[in-house]
């Protein structure tokens, strides 16, 4: 059996980049993942501060999907981790959305996206599904350490 998640209406929503599940990283407060994820692809630029003031996560990732300014150039040696560090300080700061994912004990956790085979599960259903990957990870390594006093 596994989790499947997509939009963040939907049960296990709160999985989704898109959730409105802010958080403080790296001195910065981000409202959601995908706003910190897409502004990392242009990390120290005022490009960066444009998706950080993104008025939803749709809009965060579509600036960060243009490509009028370039990626850093070690973007495709980082964005896995760049992923790992928001996931995991999303769930660290929200006790309710962190017990929903411990809650799911061991099943696989899928990213249901259709159109997306690196981060989702692809038409095929046999793509990569990193950000599942990455959300079992969270998982694992809150079990191991939780968060101390950080929540909101």
């Amino acid at each position: 059996m596994s989790i499947r998640f997509y939009k963040t209406r939907e049960p296990y929503g709160c999985f989704s980049n898109f959730s409105a599940h802010g958080f403080i990283l790296d001195d910065v407060w981000w409202p959601t993942s995908e706003h910190y994820f897409q502004a990392q692809k242009f990390v120290g630029t005022s490009y960066a501060k444009r998706i950080q003031q993104a008025r939803s996560p749709k809009e965060a990732a579509d600036l960060g999907r243009l490509r009028t300014f370039p990626l850093r150039a070690d973007w495709e040696e980082v964005k896995d981790e760049v992923m790992r560090q928001a996931v995991l300080r999303k769930f660290e700061t929200h006790a309710d959305i962190r017990a929903l994912l411990l809650a799911t004990g061991d099943e696989e956790i899928i990213e249901n996206a259709l159109t997306d085979a690196y981060w989702g599960c692809g038409a095929d259903g046999k793509g990569r599904n990193m950000l599942g990957q990455i959300l079992m990870q969270v998982r694992q390594i809150l079990r191991i350490s939780p968060p101390s006093e950080q929540e909101s």
